[in-house]
């Protein structure tokens, strides 16, 4: 099973420049995007139904505002709009999932803290909420992918200049901690490292074009523990750009039905 996962910075831009013509050349699976920037129903038709998969998406309500989407070549059992946390920023267009028989995918939109709108209190009690749900399924039989733009960096190998940007939202020291805790306590782990341990892969880089500025590694499929063995390949592709984000590619020794 391929997964791809792409922050887009708006799809429509996405789309102007090649993303859909570059996805149905990829053979995958399933896709998970984020920040759509878009409302359902502006996304009705060419490109944004690929052939061959089921599409499905999640927007903020507000235009140019968020959104998340999954494409599923198989259709699923069930849809899970938002997580259900008591703030309700997470109903803001920021998550989608998909169940299949024995494993669930979703597509997640953190908060960037980057704004008035998201400050970094609003991001911490995203978090803190995503870690007692993460705490919380783990106790299902199920097995979970969580694929997206996360807004945070875990190590000082998935930040460029690190000491530079110690002070920067998206690698301050509570960020890092509760990824340590995400991936050593909670049972999860990061699937890209699984499968790729080159030191300087960054999918993210601020300053719009891959190259320009420092790089951070953002962008993360999370997976339970129990996947761990079942990472194939996993590459960030630097070929062409479609937003300030690069595509995340894993592959799994997996099938979804």
């Amino acid at each position: 099973m391929r997964i791809i996962s792409l922050s887009v910075d708006g799809i429509h831009q996405a789309a102007q420049r090649g993303l859909y013509e570059w996805l149905s050349e990829q053979d995958a699976d399933i896709i998970c995007l984020q920040d759509l920037r878009a409302l359902e129903y502006e996304l009705d038709g060419d490109p944004f139904h690929l052939d061959g998969y089921f599409a499905y998406f999640f927007d903020s309500g507000i235009k140019h505002y968020n959104g998340v989407a999954i494409y599923t070549r198989h259709q699923p059992k069930a849809l899970i709009f938002g997580l259900g946390f008591s703030s309700g920023v997470d109903m803001e267009g920021r998550y989608l999932q998909a169940d299949f028989e024995h494993i669930s995918i979703g597509s997640l939109l953190a908060p960037s803290a980057s704004s008035e709108a998201e400050s970094q209190e609003v991001k911490i009690q995203f978090f803190d909420d995503m870690q007692a749900h993460l705490h919380k399924i783990t106790r299902k039989r199920r097995e979970f992918i969580f694929c997206g733009n996360w807004q945070m960096a875990h190590t000082r190998h998935d930040v460029q200049n690190a000491a530079d940007n110690a002070s920067s939202s998206g690698f301050l020291p509570h960020e890092q901690q509760w990824m340590d805790q995400l991936f050593n306590q909670v049972g999860y782990a990061d699937a890209f490292r699984l499968g790729n341990s080159d030191r300087d892969e960054y999918s993210y880089w601020p300053a719009g074009r891959l190259g320009e500025g420092d790089g951070w590694r953002t962008d993360y499929q999370v997976i339970s523990e129990t996947l761990a063995g079942r990472v194939e390949y996993a590459t960030i592709y630097k070929t062409k750009q479609f937003s300030s984000h690069l595509p995340v590619i894993i592959d799994y020794d997996l099938e979804v039905r």
